[in-house]
């Protein structure tokens, strides 16, 4: 990986004024460390982009006209990430510093008869979404979207096993056409690992094994700060491989003292020795199988999310507990309950959005990310009662 190019003047300038607050041309050629004039043109470059507005003028003691202060135009334009599953689906809106300032969780995608019509729904989802914010005319910038399957760089679905349907579709360009922008499309649990790691409990660690734990068992994967895809896009691909008594075709986790792990883990808590056994049984070979990616990747955190997370330590303390066992290494890896829940994929796409598209986002090909802020949990957790049925 080579070294990262320094930032344009204007990408440093926006990116001063986006994330810390309005400034002067002093303040930003001081805070710069470059020329004034510099910073003027930058400033001019960024006024006509529509990315600057008048900030308030600060009230001094000296004579004379305060200095014109910027403020970095955040409601100029909006982000979308959606998130495509068979249960849910679910909708986050961004300004473009990165505040999350709508969130919608719609019905999933499995109760519609075909292709065509699950992705006719989560167009419907998406504009719905929308529908309820004043936005200007070129108001949506990019879109970035989560789903189910291996998917290739240019938002094409090799392969899902969840949505079989869209195997060989390119979703991308379907929603490119749908809504006339940029749309940066990637798998799931890939995404949800760049949640954790963009905004969640993975921060500043840049090598993290993300393991989503639900219905199935997938991995995500964060190397050098960066999601791996791998040549084939399939990198974290590894559920009915890497963890012993899974389906091997849909890696799909089954349970035999209750019908859902929800259920077995209700169980355990009560007593049930059948269904401590199979908890304890299925903690030992998801150590084993977490124990073999460990030592192939060798990160600095493993975060567990996806639905069995839920579980919180029910899970994870035998889990910490068990793995030591199958390393048999002088070090321990830390292991980390995800933060961002269901919504982290969601969230992922935002910032995977951001990250394809700066140019289309900001009009500056280097801007990087912006720091996302989600809504607050209680104004992010009821559903729209409108909702279709």
């Amino acid at each position: 990986m080579g070294a990262t190019s320094p930032l344009s003047i204007v990408a440093r300038s926006a990116l001063r004024l986006r994330d810390a607050g309005p400034a002067t041309v002093s303040d930003l050629s001081r805070s710069l460390e470059v020329s004034r004039t510099s910073v003027e043109n930058a400033v001019a470059v960024l006024s006509d982009s529509g990315l600057l507005v008048d900030a308030p003028a600060q009230v001094g003691g000296g004579a004379g006209r305060p200095a014109r202060r910027y403020s970095f135009h955040a409601a100029a334009g909006v982000v979308v990430g959606v998130d495509i599953g068979v249960a849910s689906v679910r909708v986050v809106v961004a300004d473009l510093a990165g505040v999350v300032i709508a969130q919608r969780t719609f019905p999933g995608v499995a109760e519609q008869p075909d292709g065509p019509a699950k992705l006719a729904a989560v167009i419907d989802d998406v504009r719905r979404t929308l529908a309820r914010l004043s936005l200007p005319r070129t108001g949506l910038r990019a879109i970035g979207v989560s789903l189910p399957g291996i998917v290739d760089d240019d938002g094409r679905v090799t392969t899902s096993v969840v949505i079989p349907e869209w195997s060989g579709i390119d979703i991308g360009s379907q929603l490119r056409q749908a809504f006339g922008c940029p749309v940066a499309v990637d798998n799931g649990v890939r995404l949800a690992a760049v949640a954790e790691h963009h905004l969640g409990v993975a921060q500043l660690v840049d090598d993290v094994i993300y393991l989503s734990v639900g219905n199935r068992i997938a991995m995500g994967l964060i190397l050098g700060g960066r999601p791996r895809r791998g040549i084939h896009n399939a990198a974290g691909d590894i559920g009915r491989l890497a963890f012993r008594g899974l389906n091997t075709e849909t890696g799909q986790i089954s349970w035999r003292t209750a019908p859902t792990a929800a259920e077995v883990f209700a169980l355990a808590r009560s007593g049930e020795q059948a269904a401590r056994e199979e908890l304890d049984g299925f903690i030992d070979e998801l150590a084993h199988g977490i124990a073999t990616l460990i030592m192939t990747v060798d990160p600095a955190m493993v975060v567990i999310g996806g639905g069995l997370s839920a579980a919180h330590e029910q899970l994870l303390d035998p889990l910490r507990a068990a793995l030591p066992g199958h390393l048999g290494l002088p070090f321990q890896v830390p292991v980390a309950e995800a933060r961002l829940g269901a919504e982290a994929a969601a969230h992922g796409a935002v910032v995977h959005a951001f990250q394809r598209h700066p140019g289309d986002i900001y009009g500056i090909e280097d801007m990087p990310a912006p720091p996302i802020t989600p809504l607050p949990h209680d104004a992010a957790a009821g559903d729209d009662p409108e909702e279709k049925q």
